[in-house]
């Protein structure tokens, strides 16, 4: 029998979670497809492309570049028809944009509602070059009729009994933002498959599911677009037969870098006594980070963090908190509060399918 470190919480290897919170394996695989950016990332001001979080909705489809073309249709006076190429040969932007899951959290919830089991790894920062949608929008000629704009991605599978495209679409005005991008790089270098190649849609500030990979069409719709992806899933309600609000725009959020090192299991944290410096990431979506606090003593009192460098307007900003730890058990926590002035709540706000949610990071520590 393997012997447990009496410093760390008893752990059953065969069964690590008790039955209320059991995976099942279909959450596992889920897992495995989909990639978390490991909690030291935060470290980075860029997220290095191997640590970005990745989900895959369907399945990735391989493409050949050689025949593949992008529509922009629809609703418009004069139809393109773009080869990567000619995209290429449009103006070109680059902007950093911290970019997260909307269901980062889900697996901290209680009850868990079923689905990728994020814990608060669902998000990273990544520099993305491409071209404004605007102008490919104002050269195919929007009509007057034209309400919104429907992205088509060539992922394709099955989600609540319908055979389906993974679409999502924007009004008019959101579609049409200077800082979204048709984006065919990632961090200087093509999209990797799971990214996207060889196209997909940025728009900064909005929770991932909105930026649509493997982009096949856009077009310009005359009424609002009510596919699953958008009445049926992304949705906070507290019942499966509530419609809800949409999740937009990413909520104010701060993650701190794991301090000390890691019990190899359950990745508790095992920290020197003395001077520490604590340091981690705050971003707000499209809004500004005012400041951020910490507390030592599991929220029952707070201090303010040194706020550091933005990366851009779209991406998180550092910070920074020195501690003197003495030895003992602590549950450290991190809280933002944006320029809107909205703050992180220390309890979860639950909702159905586990999304939106931006309650406070708790990092539990040992000092010896």
């Amino acid at each position: 029998m393997q012997h447990q470190d009496s410093r760390f919480p008893p752990v059953n290897e065969d069964s690590p979670f008790s039955p209320d919170d059991r995976f099942y394996a279909e959450e596992i695989q889920l897992a495995f497809r989909n990639q978390g950016m490991p909690l030291e990332g935060l470290r980075y001001p860029i997220t290095p492309t191997r640590m970005h979080y990745l989900l895959i909705h369907f399945d990735i489809p391989h493409v050949d570049v050689e025949e593949w073309s992008l529509e922009v249709g629809g609703l418009t006076s004069k139809p393109l028809r773009l080869t990567l190429e000619e995209i290429k040969r449009h103006p070109a932007v680059t902007i950093a944009v911290t970019m997260e899951c909307s269901g980062n959290g889900r697996a901290l919830q209680s009850p868990r509602r079923i689905g990728v089991p994020w814990q608060l790894e669902a998000v990273g920062t990544a520099e993305w070059t491409g071209t404004p949608l605007r102008g490919l929008l104002e050269e195919a000629g929007l009509r007057d009729d034209a309400v919104e704009i429907l992205f088509t991605g060539l992922d394709r599978g099955v989600q609540g009994d319908e055979v389906q495209y993974y679409q999502r679409s924007l009004t008019i005005d959101e579609a049409s933002g200077e800082d979204v991008l048709l984006a065919y790089q990632m961090n200087g270098e093509p999209l990797s498959p799971p990214h996207g190649y060889p196209l997909r849609l940025i728009v900064p500030g909005w929770y991932g599911m909105t930026n649509v990979k493997w982009l096949d069409r856009v077009e310009a719709i005359g009424e609002p677009f009510h596919g699953y992806q958008m009445d049926k899933s992304y949705r906070i309600s507290q019942t499966a037969g509530e419609l809800g609000e949409p999740a937009t725009l990413i909520k104010v959020r701060a993650l701190m870098a794991p301090p000390g090192i890691p019990d190899f299991l359950t990745r508790a944290r095992l920290v020197e006594a003395g001077p520490v410096t604590l340091t981690g990431k705050a971003w707000a979506g499209r809004s500004g980070i005012s400041g951020v606090e910490l507390s030592v003593d599991d929220g029952s009192t707070w201090s303010e963090a040194e706020l550091g460098e933005q990366v851009s307007r779209y991406a998180w900003t550092a910070w920074s908190f020195g501690w003197n730890a003495t030895p003992g058990r602590y549950s450290l926590c991190v809280r933002a509060t944006d320029s809107e002035g909205n703050v992180q709540s220390a309890d979860q706000s639950w909702n159905y399918a586990g999304v939106a949610e931006n309650m406070v990071q708790r990092v539990h520590v040992l000092v010896e």
